[in-house]
């Protein structure tokens, strides 16, 4: 029982909200009474916790099976992007502004942990590219992968991008493009131009 909670809470939170959603609201969709949901978790701060860390894990767990292939360090970024879209973005919602706002302390922990996460697959792709020959060699990859996660975070700030004025995907689509080409060798830059012409047209 524990798990279906985790799981209906999660769909629920990424699709309407960590704030908007109450715990009666959880027990509605799942036929259960809050008592029952109050059985495994003493709050809904508690609730938030474990449902965050479950995502984290789902996330974590996709994006090393797309590293696992090796592929092109280009198109590895863009895998992931678009693997992490389609598993956590609810733009109607955004999930991670009220997650932010309303409990700090778990957004606080989460970030720390895909902080490490994203510095060891960041770190991997850039050696890998710069072997390839598609990023430039002068890189200082730790500071290019600080970066790269400073502006994944940043694009998620509503007080920076409002929601009304920039949508979901086309921070994270222009983001990654900005990252690419600040960092590719002309050879990488033909990669990068010819697969956002693929990209576009399988769009």
């Amino acid at each position: 029982m524990k798990e279906k909670i985790i799981q209906k809470s999660t769909d629920l939170f990424l699709k309407l909200g960590f704030k908007s959603v109450t715990m009666d609201d959880i027990a509605n969709e799942m036929a259960i009474s809050k008592k029952t949901i109050y059985t495994h978790f003493k709050n809904k701060t508690a609730l938030v916790k474990e449902c965050t860390h479950n995502i984290l894990h789902n996330i974590t767990a996709g994006i090393d099976e797309i590293c696992s292939h090796e592929q092109n360090p280009i198109e590895e970024l863009f895998e992931i992007k678009k693997f992490v879209m389609g598993t956590i973005e609810a733009e109607q919602s955004s999930p991670q502004y009220q997650l932010q706002k309303y409990y700090p302390e778990i957004f606080e922990g989460i970030k720390e942990s895909h902080f490490e996460k994203m510095m060891e697959c960041t770190h991997t792709n850039l050696r890998r590219g710069i072997k390839n020959g598609v990023y430039r060699s002068n890189l200082d990859i730790d500071f290019i992968a600080r970066l790269y996660f400073l502006g994944i975070h940043g694009i998620k700030d509503q007080k920076l991008f409002p929601i009304e004025k920039f949508s979901t995907e086309f921070l994270t689509e222009e983001y990654l493009e900005y990252h690419i080409r600040g960092i590719v060798t002309p050879e990488g830059f033909l990669t990068l131009t010819k697969f956002i012409k693929e990209h576009q047209t399988n769009d």
